[in-house]
């Protein structure tokens, strides 16, 4: 591993917490948050597609739980670089023994972490302060009819979101709930 990322495992296999090292001085400081070179070891392949970055506005918003569907499925690298939220993703890989499975973290401006998320994950958010800004580097281009989703606020994901559940969008609340016979995706 290089010497900018300290990476931690999961109990979700491939999901790994990045801590990033930060560069202080007396003018501010660095923190590197993509090096393809030190993240292929830990599940990074091929190309970063895109690089997106989002703002939400309110405390307690909720953004996902998104997931591109195979052949289009991604790996993203996610980090907060303003303000405080809960990231969560959700394992959906079809015979996984996570399967259905989530893990929560906090990622903010101040703890310098980050989250590798393999594919097969579902991801979201809750904003755990105003104005929080999110980076995203995706390693495959969004294709909207390859777009999937889950109900954040499903009882059989269990999730336990730390705020009241507040401005969901149209499509995240139009998430069905999960069937019983839901199998995932493919690996």
């Amino acid at each position: 591993m290089g010497d900018r990322f300290e990476a931690e495992a999961t109990r979700l296999d491939g999901l790994v917490v990045l801590n990033r090292k930060v560069l202080k001085d007396d003018r501010g400081f660095l923190t590197r948050l993509f090096c393809p070179d030190e993240l292929e070891a830990l599940g990074w392949s091929g190309r970063v597609a895109q690089i997106n970055e989002t703002g939400t506005v309110h405390r307690g918003t909720v953004r996902g739980m998104h997931f591109q569907n195979p052949p289009f499925a991604e790996i993203k690298l996610i980090s907060c670089t303003r303000g405080r939220v809960l990231d969560v993703v959700v394992d959906i890989r079809r015979g996984s023994p996570t399967f259905l499975k989530h893990f929560a973290i906090e990622l903010s401006e101040d703890n310098g972490r980050s989250l590798l998320v393999p594919k097969g994950f579902a991801h979201g958010f809750q904003a755990l302060a105003d104005n929080v800004h999110m980076l995203y580097a995706h390693s495959e281009s969004y294709v909207a009819a390859s777009e999937g989703g889950l109900n954040s606020q499903d009882p059989r994901l269990a999730i336990e979101w730390p705020l009241p559940v507040t401005n969901l969008s149209a499509r995240d609340s139009g998430h069905p709930l999960l069937s019983a016979d839901y199998a995932g995706v493919s690996p």
